[in-house]
C-alpha cells in the first residue's frame, strides 16, 4: 500500500503542478493556481499519515516505508525550488515575462549554486532521518526495524556523496571558455591590451624621405 500510495503521491504532485501553473497562467486565474500549488503539501501529510497507519496496523518495516521517508524529505529539501524554477519558466512561456536566469556556470558563483543545492539535501536528509527515528521509536522492535535503519544510514550516505560533489566546485572552480565573458580571470584582454602576457606585435614605421 504504500508503495502505490508513493506513486500516486508523486503523480499527484506533478498533476497538481501542471494544473496550477495552467490556471495561473492560462485561465488567468492566480488564486486559483495559488490553492492548487498549495494543496501539493497535503500529498505529503497524506503520505506520512497513511505511512504510519500501517505500522501501527501491525505492518512489517520495510523499504517501502524507508523510501516513504526519503520521498517526503526531498519533496521539503528541493521541492519548493522545483516549483520556483517551473513557475519562472511557465510565467516566461504564458505570461509574457521575462526568461528566468540561467544558473551560474562557472566560478564563485557556481560553487554557491552547488552549496545551495546541497543545503537542500541536508535539509531533505534531516526530515527523512526525523521521520525514521520517530518511526522507529513508534515500532519499538530493534528485529523489525533494521531497514529503517539502513534507510538511515542510506539519506546521509546520498548527503554526503553530493556534498562531495558540490566540494569539487569549490576545490576546483570551473573557469568559463575564453573570451566567453563569463569568468573573472585576471588579463583576459577585455580591455583590448591583451593581458600581461599577451605577445607583442611588432610595428613597421615608415620613414620619410
Amino acid at each position: 500500500m504504500v508503495l502505490a500510495l508513493i506513486i500516486i503521491c508523486e503523480v499527484g504532485f506533478w498533476v497538481l503542478l501542471a494544473a496550477g501553473l495552467g490556471a495561473r497562467y492560462v485561465l488567468r486565474r492566480p488564486r486559483l493556481g495559488m490553492a492548487l500549488l498549495l494543496c501539493e503539501p497535503l500529498l505529503e501529510v497524506v503520505l506520512l499519515a497513511a505511512t504510519a497507519i500501517d505500522l501501527r496496523n501491525g505492518a512489517e518495516p520495510s523499504w517501502h516505508h524507508g523510501l516513504a521517508a526519503l520521498y517526503i524529505g526531498y519533496t521539503v529539501g528541493h521541492g519548493h525550488r522545483t516549483v520556483t524554477w517551473l513557475d519562472g519558466h511557465a510565467a516566461h512561456r504564458f505570461g509574457g515575462a521575462p526568461p528566468p536566469p540561467e544558473p551560474p556556470r562557472y566560478g564563485k558563483a557556481r560553487a554557491a549554486h552547488e552549496g545551495k543545492l546541497w543545503a537542500g539535501t541536508v535539509v531533505g536528509a534531516v526530515v527523512a532521518s526525523g521521520l525514521l527515528l520517530l518511526a522507529i521509536l513508534y515500532v519499538g522492535d530493534a528485529a523489525r526495524t533494521a531497514s529503517l535503519e539502513a534507510w538511515l544510514l542510506q539519506a546521509w550516505k546520498i548527503t554526503g556523496i553530493h556534498g562531495l560533489i558540490a566540494l569539487t566546485y569549490v576545490i576546483w572552480p570551473r573557469r568559463a571558455p575564453a573570451g566567453s565573458g563569463d569568468g573573472n580571470d585576471e588579463g583576459d584582454g577585455s580591455d583590448g591590451s591583451g593581458g600581461e602576457d599577451a605577445p607583442r606585435v611588432p610595428v613597421k614605421v615608415e620613414r620619410r624621405r
